[in-house]
């Protein structure tokens, strides 16, 4: 593919493994880049919002490398996403979704196909070393949110979801680690364990 194919480039979020490139990428191919106005800090600046919220122990260990905590090229969206849009205009039959809870600005892409690439709406178990197998990726914003995000995308019938950390991962098996995520949470919460961005 010529890279001067490429008709655009949608960031999930503002994590530095999922923006990082975004600026060089857009060098290198033209290609406008497509990112939510609520992680505009990140994109503006380079760095994600700090500190980190660790989802369990592989979240706690990660949050201490450095290269999570480099400053990357900063850029500006050309096309900046608030609601729902429409992708038809850039050759792909499917539409961006904004999936908050992971970032205040996460989104998904859901093709007309059924395929959503679900960036880090959810992970395969240990960063893909257990693949095919749901599990919270290692941070997130706001846990309660991101999972109200996921299950409304699962709510549109996907076939499959692409993620950004592991294999292809089966929309029913999914489901049903939902549910089960949905009551781990739930108790947390009302023990106030539960750490989120989006509370005081």
């Amino acid at each position: 593919m010529d890279p001067a194919d490429l008709a655009l480039i949608v960031i999930t979020h503002g994590h530095i493994d999922h923006f990082g490139s975004a600026a060089e990428l857009h060098r290198l191919t033209g290609a406008p880049v497509a990112g939510h106005a609520a992680d505009l800090e990140p994109f503006r600046t380079g760095r994600p919002l700090m500190p980190y919220l660790p989802t369990g122990p592989m979240g706690r260990l990660m949050s201490r490398n450095r290269k999570l905590h480099v400053t990357a090229d900063p850029f500006e969206p050309e096309i900046l996403i608030s609601g729902e849009t429409d992708l038809s205009d850039f050759g792909l039959a499917g539409r961006i979704m904004p999936t908050p809870g992971h970032t205040a600005g996460s989104v998904s892409v859901l093709t007309d196909d059924g395929d959503l690439v679900a960036g880090d709406l959810v992970a395969n178990s240990f960063m893909g070393l257990i693949p095919g197998k749901p599990a919270n990726p290692p941070f997130h914003d706001d846990p309660l949110g991101n999972l109200t995000s996921l299950r409304a995308m699962l709510d549109l019938g996907p076939s499959r979801l692409h993620v950004g950390h592991g294999t292809a991962l089966d929309p029913e098996r999914v489901r049903r680690w939902a549910r089960r995520e949905q009551r781990r949470l739930s108790r947390l919460d009302s023990r106030g364990r539960l750490r989120s961005r989006t509370k005081s």
